[in-house]
């Protein structure tokens, strides 16, 4: 299933409403969150999505209410010193 990377703006949310959304995210339905990354002082989350299509998951975004800033479909990744497509 392809990946997708996003990047979030957090306004005003503790660290325990960063958590509840990051829940939300792995909980996924037609798209999972894989891994959420925070950054707390500057009020970002970057998020590495599991979802059929770019399409898919911006429709699931739209319908959770979570607005992301860019979306990216993950192509490439480094493996030991090779870059490699992702799976």
């Amino acid at each position: 299933m392809p990946r997708y990377l996003t990047q979030h703006t957090l306004a005003c949310l503790t660290r325990q409403g960063a958590e509840a959304l990051a829940k939300r995210m792995r909980a996924g339905g037609t798209a999972r969150a894989d891994r959420v990354l925070v950054n707390m002082l500057e009020g970002k989350m970057f998020v590495e999505f599991r979802a059929e299509s770019r399409e898919a998951l911006e429709l699931w975004l739209k319908t959770e209410g979570m607005h992301f800033d860019f979306l990216v479909r993950i192509e490439w990744e480094m493996r030991g010193d090779t870059l490699e497509l992702a799976e």
